[in-house]
């Protein structure tokens, strides 16, 4: 294996193409498409035989196509005898399945691991997971990276005064309370529930002194923007002075644009584990690159170096 293969479906073959460029190797040869049926094929136009084959592919919209034209270069570079594959999955869709929290309902994030195994990935490179016991649904290797470096750094550059980090809910917490830790600020945490299926959070209370102060709120992703509207009108009845947002994953489905461009957010900032189109880049929306935060973890997963110590 002494030699990476790089390879990108059709999900964001731009990041592919700046993970390709840090490690300075040219981008893996393949078709991927879709005939008129709907069936994706897949062809690899190089030999991979027990090479190190690494396959750049966010499950992010259309979230099935993406998945599906994953698991199938998993499975074609398997039957050409690739050493190793390793999926690059910068967004893991399907990730808020991650439990069953009402009757009869799947566990999705547990499936696509299972699809991801099945189809012959050896290991599993990806970004801030929506949960953490994600990791334990898979029986291969897991690297879960993590943008908390670069947003943060970000913010550090800025040097915003009288600072408070803003966990959007409980859940985020943990990974609020090492913002703060990174920016020595305070933490305060929403607290709130969801209402049914379809996306609606109903904002409950904030834990924490934010009067006067400018607000950082963080998540993992930002899917529709209706709990960031939610959790910025409360921020707003407590009396901050400013709010910036950010997160890794920028989904923004349904609404979220507009919602974006109406609310009084100064800055929202993100990572490009999933293409913003065109259509939906805003003034306010910074996007920061994490090709060379994936191409190092490519590089130390081919030499066999350690991942953790990128992040010490």
């Amino acid at each position: 294996m002494d030699e990476i293969k790089v390879f990108t479906g059709n999900a964001h073959p731009g990041l592919a193409q700046g993970v390709a460029r840090y490690l300075n190797i040219p981008l893996g040869q393949c078709e991927v498409f879709e005939f008129s049926n709907e069936n994706i094929f897949v062809r690899i136009l190089e030999n991979v035989r027990q090479r190190d084959a690494f396959i750049i592919q966010p499950i992010c919209s259309p979230v099935n196509k993406s998945l599906m034209e994953l698991l199938i270069m998993i499975d074609a570079l398997k039957r050409a005898s690739a050493g190793r594959i390793t999926a690059v999955v910068p967004y893991y869709g399907y990730g808020r399945t991650d439990k069953k929290d009402q009757p009869r309902v799947p566990i999705t994030a547990r499936l696509v691991a299972d699809l991801l195994t099945i189809a012959g990935a050896n290991r599993l490179l990806t970004v801030d997971l929506h949960a953490a016991q994600i990791q334990g649904f898979f029986n291969i290797p897991v690297d879960e990276l993590t943008a908390l470096y670069l947003l943060s750094r970000y913010f550090r550059e800025k040097g915003i005064s009288d600072l408070v980090v803003v966990a959007t809910d409980i859940g985020i917490s943990k990974r609020a309370r090492n913002m703060a830790e990174k920016l020595n600020a305070p933490l305060a945490i929403v607290e709130k529930r969801r209402v049914g299926n379809d996306d609606a959070t109903e904002t409950l209370n904030i834990i924490g002194e934010v009067k006067g102060k400018t607000a950082l709120t963080i998540d993992d992703e930002i899917d529709t923007g209706g709990s960031l509207l939610n959790v910025v009108t409360a921020l707003e009845k407590r009396g901050v002075r400013e709010i910036y947002s950010c997160c890794t994953h920028p989904v923004f489905s349904g609404q979220a644009i507009q919602r974006l461009a109406s609310c009084p957010v100064k800055e929202v900032i993100v990572t490009d584990t999933i293409p913003v189109a065109d259509s939906k880049k805003l003034d306010k929306i910074i996007i920061l690159p994490i090709a060379s935060l994936l191409g190092e973890a490519i590089h130390r997963i081919h030499t066999g170096l350690s991942i953790g110590a990128m992040f010490e």
